[in-house]
């Protein structure tokens, strides 16, 4: 080639003379030697601009596969704590990470750096194959710019041609960077559709490429979106199929770690190592499941009915069962107020009262509520004067009083607590039990002293008492001291409050079992205020009243301590001690009430009828009840003295099990369930964990304005007097029965692997119903579980008509997050037990 083209300097310069054609030949020399050595300085600058893009999938592969191992999610010889160090499934020591802020910048780096070892590699090949190179590169530049034409340079001097050739390197250098951005910008359209491909293809790959499925739905979950895909667009180096980064969402999701056990561990990541392919494997097991979610929808495609009953919008299944209570033989002892549910769990859905608003927000709810979501007047008109409740336009308000405290509920809590300074308020006392409560504004007002209180009273002709606590904001349950024990466990309770307590409570009658069944759920050491008119009045029947309580009170070996007159409300308190040792009981000269059996467990409390008897006291310091819990709020994070020797839920011993559930909760509230989920926190009060273990989820709430009933299922480890030592709160509970509460009381439904467990004893239907009773519209209902139970779970919030805000599966553990809405059936179902 270069003979060529200097031939025609030769047939310029014809001479006979042997010394110019040495000159000649001299020249040539030189000349192709400036031309090669031009040609290889432009050359490998285009070219390795061209490979950096033709290449970097193998560069991207070569990461994957040499880091294959990396980031393999098998924890190889790692312990299982090490293991799980990492939210991810992975420990940083793995993953090669101390930071994980900058893990990603790490991998970004790594990256880079292999591509342009790649790229060195391919230079030193090209400069050994200039001449190949050469010629591939006028042919690529021919076909993507105008090129100078060669005709024109024909006559040109050396110093023209060198023009040209540094011009050519100048066009070259700027073709290449637009190639390499037509084909960056291919590359990042081609992954987006990989992204979208691999979320259709089962449940293996979510929307940005990691193995994983995690859709949201709504407006708040969809702003979360649009961060995640800027997100995904900024670190497309390391490819859709290889996506080490994740959305905010999907490492609060994927960091969190469950203790070892009986749950299994979920939401951990994985890495695939078969590049932008899937498996036949993987597609044929992805077609069967989903082969299988779609005829489990279809079978799960409900016909919803509305219930029709007698109390129409208000229908508690079990407590306005008329069927059964038509037919008891006795009421003396409240028998009807009981619980008796019908045989088979209604499916069919409560109606909304007309005119039903979204529910006002605390703080403000305390003091007023929408009329037409509880519109009952009978309690305005009846308990009116001493501050109950009033009708406001279209409010019902609550000016905090009460039959004890017509001034106001922190007066009254003030007095309290002057008269027994040792009560102390939100530290020493911390779970209270409010006992007939009326509309709660006791425990509303309690709130601001750090105490929690279980407030309850029976649905009786004081109508609506506890549907308007509960629309406020206060916990309350519907319950009624009849033949049964309280759903709680034994020496739970700080302290017990009784404004009204009479003759029902106090009474011989039953042998004192109503007094003896609030000394069982009194803490030893425990304090019992009355402040009924017995106290403070001389009438004949409040003198009788008196000296009954006086007999029995004493018999039980409780201190009364203090006997005040608050002047202002013109009531007065009688406050009395449990006792924290047996010798008084051991001094008695009758044993009336008689000490319990030693077979009788003092915790057994569901549905089980009460007992004229007294339980010992624990003396030991290793039991629990022995001694008074630390003050609050250490007690929320210090192990009870007495978990020692047991071994815990999951697996390890009691105290180890309880921190790391805690540690467990903290992360998953506030990683995932504050953040990634589009809930306004802001707007939650009312909050039910229908299967709280120890509490750990009430626990990582406490710095929120919320509070959480935590229910222990009948069928599970009995872990409720934790909770109670933790200072919080819970009820024992089945839920194949209906909830003791109204409809539209929760703002918030939790339920931790309780549905899978649950549908093996009663129909998962009839438990759906029942939390669409319990959750007001615009609720949400969170549900952590297996894949097939949230599958099922999923079908039906689907055919309620609520909103699908939050999937996410991981190795057959699912995570659920739906918001209820406002739709009804129109056709209705007749419950004939509920129907008078």
């Amino acid at each position: 080639m270069a003979t060529g083209k200097y031939s025609r300097v030769d047939r310029r310069k014809s001479s006979s003379y042997c010394s110019l054609a040495t000159i000649v030949v001299f020249v040539v020399f030189c000349l192709v030697g400036i031309w090669m050595f031009m040609s290889s300085s432009i050359v490998p600058v285009k070219n390795s601009e061209f490979l950096s893009v033709e290449t970097g999938n193998e560069v991207k592969q070569t990461l994957s596969k040499s880091d294959s191992k990396q980031f393999d999610d098998t924890s190889g010889d790692l312990s299982g704590a090490e293991s799980r160090e990492d939210g991810s499934g992975l420990s940083s020591k793995e993953l090669g990470i101390t930071n994980e802020d900058n893990s990603l910048d790490n991998l970004v780096v790594e990256s880079n750096n292999e591509e342009k070892e790649s790229q060195d590699s391919a230079e030193k090949n090209q400069e050994e194959n200039h001449a190949n190179e050469s010629s591939d590169e006028k042919t690529e530049s021919e076909s993507g710019q105008k090129m100078v034409d060669e005709d024109d340079g024909k006559d040109r001097e050396t110093d023209s041609r060198d023009r040209e050739s540094n011009l050519e390197t100048g066009e070259a250098e700027n073709e290449g960077g637009e190639m390499k951005n037509k084909l960056h910008t291919e590359s990042e359209e081609s992954s987006g559709e990989n992204g979208s491909e691999s979320a259709e293809s089962g449940k293996n790959y979510g929307v940005d490429g990691t193995p994983d499925k995690l859709k949201h739905v709504g407006k708040e979950a969809n702003l979360t979106e649009e961060k995640n895909g800027k997100n995904q667009d900024e670190h497309l180096e390391l490819s859709a199929d290889h996506n080490i980064v994740e959305s905010k969402e999907n490492n609060q999701a994927s960091n969190e770690i469950l203790p070892a056990g009986a749950q299994s561990e979920i939401l951990t990541e994985t890495t695939t190592q078969n590049g932008g392919w899937s498996t036949q494997a993987v597609e044929s097991q992805n077609e069967k499941k989903s082969q299988q979610s779609s005829t489990s929808s279809k079978n799960n495609d409900h016909h919803w009915k509305l219930c029709k009953s007698t109390a129409g919008p208000d229908y508690i299944p079990c407590l306005d069962n008329w069927q059964v209570i038509r037919k008891l033989p006795s009421t003396m002892h409240y028998e009807h107020r009981e619980r008796h549910c019908p045989d088979e769990a209604p499916t069919c859905l409560v109606p909304l009262p007309e005119g039903y608003k979204r529910s006002v927000k605390w703080p403000k709810s305390r003091d007023k509520i929408w009329y037409y979501n509880v519109p009952h007047t009978k309690l305005a008109e009846v308990k009116g004067h001493q501050n109950w409740v009033k009708v406001t336009g279209e409010y019902l308000t609550f000016p905090g009083g009460g039959t004890q405290f017509v001034n106001g509920a922190l007066h009254y809590i003030d007095f309290i607590q002057e008269s027994v300074p040792e009560i102390a308020w939100g530290k020493r006392t911390r779970v209270v039990l409010d006992v007939g409560c009326g509309v709660a504004s006791f425990g509303g007002y309690l709130f601001e002293r750090n105490v929690l209180a279980m407030s309850f009273a029976p649905k009786d002709e004081h109508e609506a008492q506890v549907q308007f606590a509960l629309e406020r904001g206060i916990p309350a349950i519907l319950n009624v001291m009849g033949t049964k024990r309280l759903p709680f466990p034994s020496s739970v309770f700080d302290l017990v409050h009784c404004a009204r307590c009479r003759r029902h409570i106090l009474s011989h009658i039953l042998g004192g079992k109503l007094l003896l069944e609030l000394n069982r759920v009194l803490r030893p050491g425990g304090y019992f205020v009355w402040s009924a008119t017995p106290v403070y009045r001389k009438g004949p029947e409040d003198v009788g009243i008196w000296q009954e309580m006086s007999r029995l009170t004493k018999s039980m070996c409780w201190e009364l301590v203090v006997v005040k007159k608050d002047k202002l409300n013109n009531v007065g308190a009688a406050i009395y001690r449990k006792p924290t040792s047996n010798d008084c009981y051991n001094k008695r000269s009758r044993n009336v009430p008689p000490l319990c059996e030693e077979s009788d467990d003092p915790n057994a409390a569901w549905d089980v009828p009460l007992q004229a008897c007294m339980h010992k006291v624990p003396v030991d310091s290793t039991k629990r009840g022995s001694l008074w819990p630390a003050q609050w709020p250490e007690r929320l994070e210090k192990p009870p003295y007495w978990l020692n020797s047991q071994v815990g839920v999951y697996g390890k011993a009691a105290q180890s099990d309880l921190n790391a559930d805690y540690s467990h909760w903290k992360k998953v509230v506030s990683q995932s369930y504050l953040s990634g989920m589009g809930i306004d926190w802001s707007s939650v009060r009312n909050v039910i964990d229908m299967k709280a273990v120890y509490g750990g989820f009430a626990a990582a709430l406490k710095d929120l304005k919320v509070w959480v009933m935590n229910v222990v299922p009948i069928d599970s480890p009995d872990t409720l007097p934790i909770i109670y030592e933790r200072g919080l709160f819970g009820m024992y509970h089945d839920w194949c029965e209906s909830f003791n509460t109204y409809p539209r009381t929760n703002d918030v439904v939790h339920a931790d692997h309780l549905f899978s467990s649950i549908k093996k004893r009663c129909k998962l239907v009839a438990v759906i119903a029942e939390v669409d009773r319990i959750l007001r519209p615009e609720g949400k209902l969170i549900v952590r579980d297996n894949l097939e139970t949230i599958s099922e779970v999923e079908s039906m919030a689907k055919s309620l008509q609520w909103e699908i805000r939050m999937i996410y599966s991981k190795d057959n553990e699912g995570l659920l997050c739906v918001r209820k809405t406002f739709w009804r059936p129109t056709e209705e179902e007749p419950i004939k037990s509920a129907i008078v």
